[in-house]
């Protein structure tokens, strides 16, 4: 595994981390916990540091099934969760008032079984509370030991720039992959000009770019990732199966499974600090945490970058 340091903090990450969205038993479909702590725990043994997760993620679910898997783990691993978003039935509700948010990283400092937070995340912004509310309180909850860094989730540009205004932050999570490359323009450039570190999230697109699938998935009821991820759709599918063709015959040339390629040509990005990617099985955890023991060339993240280009445009 390789690792690096997270922005302008004294984290030191590992370039592929577990994403726990998944784990949540509610979005990706029905996961069984004890799957899913042997899933965190092979990640661990397999170099990766960073854990991910958010009090909306079965509403609370996957930050106690991460607390449980951490147990005896918690010296090898950094935490990073998020506030702001909270689930209302089968609503999501963005919130950044002070009483939301403390009352938040309390409820997850007790899912998680912590003391200290390593990175809070603000999870969306939320346009009707003024972001400088948010953050007077998030400094109280700093200065209480509640959290270590601050970072943020979901911020365009404009928005990166008024919380730098305000205070400090080591991270940006922002939706990126091959399939989703959007921060390129603004955020991305900004974050490397102030060293801002990105824990990429959807880093394989949602399971499309693992090269599973031949023709578009029929998900159960109670996986519900295709309203988040348009991948799937029947418009741009031809054209992603020819980027997966790419990353096959590049994956083969590397003896290495194509989600490795996936992952790579991510974490190699400019500015990119961690890849985020889910894993529901060991076997997976394992799997995505060996795209850190090798590198694409510069040939062949320019083949990748092109071929994706025919996609997103």
């Amino acid at each position: 595994m390789q690792y690096e340091k997270l922005g302008n903090s004294d984290l030191e990450v590992s370039v592929v981390g577990l994403g726990t969205w998944a784990l949540g038993s509610d979005f990706y479909g029905e996961v069984d916990d004890s799957q899913s702590i042997a899933a965190i725990r092979q990640a661990i043994d397999s170099g990766i540091n960073l854990i991910d997760t958010a009090p909306p993620y079965g509403d609370g679910h996957s930050e106690e099934v991460v607390g449980e898997a951490i147990k005896g783990y918690r010296e090898q691993v950094l935490i990073a969760t998020k506030c702001g978003v909270y689930r209302d039935g089968a609503e999501l509700v963005r919130d950044l008032s002070p009483s939301t948010i403390r009352k938040q990283v309390n409820d997850s400092l007790d899912r998680l079984g912590i003391d200290t937070i390593d990175l809070y995340q603000i999870h969306w912004p939320d346009t009707n509370v003024p972001l400088e509310e948010t953050v007077a309180e998030l400094e109280k909850l700093q200065e209480e030991g509640k959290f270590r860094y601050l970072g943020v989730s979901n911020f365009d540009k404009q928005l990166l720039e008024e919380i730098t205004d305000l205070t400090n932050i080591v991270s940006l999570q922002p939706h990126y992959s091959l399939l989703q490359r959007e921060i390129e323009t603004e955020e991305l450039p900004y974050c490397v000009e102030h060293n801002i570190g990105n824990l990429s999230y959807g880093s394989i697109g949602g399971g499309i770019l693992t090269g599973k699938y031949d023709q578009p998935p029929e998900f159960d009821d109670d996986d519900k990732r295709s309203q988040f991820y348009p991948f799937y759709d029947e418009e741009t599918w031809s054209q992603t199966l020819d980027l997966i063709d790419v990353m096959e015959e590049i994956a083969a040339e590397h003896n290495a499974p194509i989600v490795q390629v996936a992952i790579n040509w991510v974490r190699q990005q400019e500015g990119i600090t961690t890849a985020l990617v889910g894993a529901k099985t060991p076997q997976q955890a394992k799997q995505n945490a060996g795209a850190a023991d090798w590198d694409l060339s510069a040939a062949e993240i320019e083949r990748l970058t092109k071929a994706s280009n025919k996609v997103i445009k």
